[in-house]
């Protein structure tokens, strides 16, 4: 199948063309088909989440290393899930995609949002007040670190061979910037699609600086994750019932400075008086 055979050779070039080529076409679109007309320089927002994008690509670095040798392991003693039974191809992989987005996407959501500690540097996630598709990369550097982990465990226990891995991280890091892109779809087609996939709508909800909303709607790919552990939610309307942010940092200027992104998981916060929150992000 060409397709496999793209991603057991596709090279360091086109897996960046393909995050930044994802990147540059949703940020351009988002001034076409805004959700919100933010109120804040495209640009300068940007900086901040690509510096994080950065070291998220730093971090993963020394990972890859255990991650090939891991993948080559399991696939040559036929080890993991994905060799219970055998597959056809297609199913192959449809199943390793399923199993890696459990496992290094949803799963990992979800833990860092139950374990205090672990919460604190997925904040930094949360903490941006003008959710586009840079946004999608804007994680601590710890958190890097806790994803990356949970890859290696994804492809452990599912035995996924590296091209299938290639092909993931590809779909998921542009399915990323699809769904936090500031963009506005067609209420029924977002909602058709979410039925399948993680869409602008339904991820926008998990981007609500409140508590139960913040806690819903994990998943990155599939949504079907979000649909079988009941952590699914809604809003009647995406623009007027949301706002964008964390309530221990509602303050534009501090939820994009670097520095203090970087020093906030080890600060003590209290959330601010929500009721002073006015939604500038409209």
């Amino acid at each position: 199948m060409g397709i496999v055979h793209y991603f057991e050779i596709i090279s360091n070039l086109h897996r960046t063309l393909i995050l930044t080529g994802g990147l540059l076409f949703f940020w351009l679109i988002e001034y076409i088909i805004p959700l919100f007309r933010f109120h804040y320089k495209k640009p300068k927002h940007a900086v901040t989440n690509i510096f994080f994008t950065l070291t998220t690509l730093a971090v993963n670095l020394p990972f890859a290393f255990l991650i090939v040798i891991a993948s080559q392991f399991m696939v040559e003693n036929n080890y993991g899930l994905l060799y219970i039974i055998n597959l056809p191809l297609w199913l192959f992989i449809i199943a390793g995609l399923m199993l890696l987005d459990f496992i290094s996407a949803y799963l990992i959501h979800f833990i860092q949002h139950k374990i205090k500690w672990m919460w604190k540097f997925h904040i930094v996630h949360h903490s941006d007040m003008h959710v586009d598709a840079t946004t999608a990369n804007r994680h601590h550097p710890v958190e890097s670190i806790f994803r990356a982990l949970f890859t290696l465990l994804a492809v452990v226990v599912s035995g996924s061979p590296i091209w299938l891995l290639f092909m993931y991280q590809s779909l998921s890091v542009v399915l990323a910037q699809f769904n936090h892109a500031n963009i506005s779809l067609p209420v029924w087609f977002d909602k058709a699609i979410s039925f399948i996939i993680v869409s602008p709508n339904m991820h926008k909800v998990h981007h609500h600086y409140l508590q139960p909303l913040t806690d819903t709607n994990y998943g990155n790919i599939f949504s079907l994750w979000d649909r079988i552990f009941r952590t699914f939610a809604q809003v009647e309307d995406t623009k007027t019932d949301l706002h964008y942010g964390i309530d221990l940092m509602l303050i534009e200027k501090d939820s994009q400075h670097i520095g203090n992104l970087l020093k906030m998981p080890f600060k003590k916060y209290h959330p601010v008086d929500s009721s002073k929150f006015s939604g500038e992000e409209k």
